[in-house]
């Protein structure tokens, strides 16, 4: 309503069809709403009417699926349906689920104080905005046709001097009128939405929709993991493994002098790069991971540290394969950091399953002073747990000892190992 253009653009015209369209879309709720109630309350009594009453309790659902429609003529940001589907087909599961919302008696009342109040009010302002004004842009017409006129049932007009008076009045009150009714229809509409679409509620299914949609893409990260994984493993490993074999057949089938020499170096550069090969898939997704569990990877990764780590894992059994690779990797990377820049002689990864969470401590006997600014990696540690919405704290003090704690939201799954 800002702009220069305002008057020029569609937003009046489009104030006027919601406040109309409100006045009757009211009246039409105002008479449905009392004729089922009293009908309803004279023949309950024969029980015949406990139907009617009941559409009256849900009057409320029509009517804000209207307000929704209806709205988006002053209001670019739709309105979403908050209600829950019934969990089960059938009238009385749908009945079930409607009463026992909130959505359903906040949008009764909405209906019933748009029955009451609000159509009388958006009549108003049309009448005094819109219909007023016209009206005395008229009069010149009016006193054409008639020869004298009341204006607005106030002033008689005979003369054109004063009926051009009048409607110039007319105008500069219609284009007064027209942030009038924008400024009405804007309340109207931001009630509405207050009434049928409380802020809190559409906040709390937008982060409803974004905690699936990250798991969604968790899940789709893990499974593109696996699937780099399973295609190093089966191709270009195997091309790797068939290649050392194949130079070490040829070094043994050549003769001493220089072919030899080049085939033996060949044949250890081939070795090599299977090595690294190996580790990279070991890095991407552990086998043991997959196959055995986080029980088994974090004692694999314990044994492969360069310090002695202590294992003590309580597990119920598998967990979710998000979880699993989370925590998998975070201990590796927590072993990782002791190895290189704790100097511990002695470290311990201890956990287990409880209260719906997987809780993981990785302790070590170090010099302390861990510091994420210090690029031990933990400020990564901490983004990847805080993906599956958990929690990482650490406390490290100068001297030691350095303690890592983990928390995950979890239930066991039901997968086979």
């Amino acid at each position: 309503m800002s702009r220069p253009g305002f008057l020029l653009s569609a937003w009046p015209w489009r104030a006027v069809g919601y406040l109309v369209t409100g006045v009757v879309v009211g009246a039409v709720t105002l008479v449905a709403i009392v004729v089922l109630a009293a009908l309803g309350g004279v023949l309950a009594v024969v029980l015949v009417g406990l139907p009617l009453l009941v559409l009256v309790a849900l009057a409320g659902i029509p009517v804000a699926r209207v307000e929704r429609r209806r709205l988006r003529l002053v209001d670019l940001d739709p309105v979403s349906d908050q209600r829950r589907a019934p969990a089960r087909g059938g009238l009385w599961a749908w009945l079930s689920t409607r009463f026992g919302e909130r959505a359903t008696w906040r949008e009764l009342g909405h209906a019933l104080l748009f029955a009451g109040l609000l159509w009388p009010v958006d009549a108003l302002v049309v009448v005094c905005a819109l219909l007023c004004p016209l009206s005395l842009v008229g009069t010149p017409l009016l006193v054409a046709g008639f020869g004298e006129v009341k204006v607005l049932k106030l002033w008689a007009v005979t003369t054109w001097p004063v009926a051009v008076a009048f409607a110039v009045l007319g105008v500069v009150l219609l284009c007064l009128g027209a942030y009038v009714l924008g400024v009405a229809a804007g309340a109207r509409g931001a009630l509405t939405r207050l009434l049928i679409a409380p802020q809190e509620a559409e906040l709390g299914a937008r982060v409803v929709e974004l905690a699936r949609s990250r798991v969604r893409l968790v899940d789709a990260f893990e499974a593109e993991r696996r699937r780099i994984e399973r295609d190093l493993h089966d191709g270009a490993q195997q091309r790797l493994v068939a290649l050392t074999m194949t130079l070490g057949l040829a070094r043994l089938d050549a003769p001493p002098g220089p072919l030899a020499d080049q085939l033996a170096q060949a044949h250890e550069e081939a070795g090599r790069a299977l090595a690294e090969l190996r580790e990279l898939i070991h890095g991407i997704h552990p086998k043991v991971l997959s196959d055995f569990g986080l029980e088994a990877a974090v004692a694999d990764a314990a044994d492969r540290c360069t310090v002695p780590v202590d294992v003590d894992l309580q597990l119920p059994g598998r967990l979710p394969r998000a979880v699993e690779s989370a925590a998998y990797f975070v201990v590796c990377e927590a072993l990782a950091n002791v190895a290189r820049h704790s100097g511990a002689k002695r470290a311990e990864v201890v956990g287990g399953h409880r209260d719906g969470r997987l809780v993981l401590r990785i302790r070590d006997d170090g010099r302390g002073g861990a510091d994420a600014a210090a690029g031990t990696g933990l400020t990564g540690l901490a983004d990847r747990v805080s993906v599956l919405d958990g929690r990482l704290s650490v406390s490290s003090p100068p001297g030691g000892p350095t303690l890592l704690r983990v928390e995950l939201p979890c239930e066991p799954s039901d997968r086979c190992a």
